[in-house]
């Protein structure tokens, strides 16, 4: 990328993404020095242009902005950020600043980032958590039990029994692929790799 800091008096405007939703979730600037530092750690440091100094996103709060991807716009003046975000994101305590955006991604990706959660943070009392410690066996065994209560669903005119079973076999599914190192968007590459 050969960014165009010179056009903009020095100053980048960055659009910060969530990787795995595609949610918009603020917006800042970044000077040259920031770029660098936000390349090298691979967390997001931005210039503030009202106290004129770095700041690292989450420096205080620990709420940081990992960095999965730097992209630029075709005037290599804008800066897309695609980031794991180390929770709320805006000041307010909201995952974004824009509060009142949808998720492109959909719903599924934000579930989940929670299963992940709830297993990587060793939640007490989650359900999840909970069948994620009983391993492999249990969790597969779960999936094909909500398969088979899928079917039997199938075969019948229960709309709202059939649509819950289903919701019960993709959290499961969910589940499995944490369980198996892999997630939603790797079933979807192979998807599209097919289509």
């Amino acid at each position: 990328m050969k960014l165009d800091f010179k056009k903009t008096n020095g100053l980048l405007p960055v659009i910060i993404q969530d990787y795995h939703t595609l949610k918009v979730l603020m917006l800042g600037y970044m000077n040259e020095i920031a770029y660098e530092k936000t390349k090298t750690e691979g967390l997001v440091t931005f210039y503030s242009r009202s106290r004129n100094v770095l700041w690292m996103k989450g420096e205080s709060s620990g709420n940081v902005l990992k960095v999965k991807e730097i992209t630029t716009d075709c005037d290599q003046d804008t800066l897309l950020i695609q980031v794991i975000p180390q929770g709320p994101v805006c000041h307010t305590g909201r995952q974004s600043c824009f509060s009142a955006q949808t998720s492109v991604k959909g719903f599924l990706y934000e579930l989940e980032q929670t299963i992940h959660q709830r297993i990587t943070e060793d939640r007490f009392g989650s359900y999840t958590n909970e069948l994620y410690k009983k391993g492999i066996n249990k969790i597969a065994q779960k999936v094909g039990e909500e398969a088979v209560e899928l079917v039997i669903e199938a075969k019948d005119d229960h709309e709202d029994l059939f649509n819950n079973e289903a919701a019960d076999l993709l959290y499961h599914f969910l589940i499995l692929l944490k369980a198996k190192n892999s997630n939603l968007e790797v079933i979807e590459n192979v998807l599209k790799d097919r289509a």
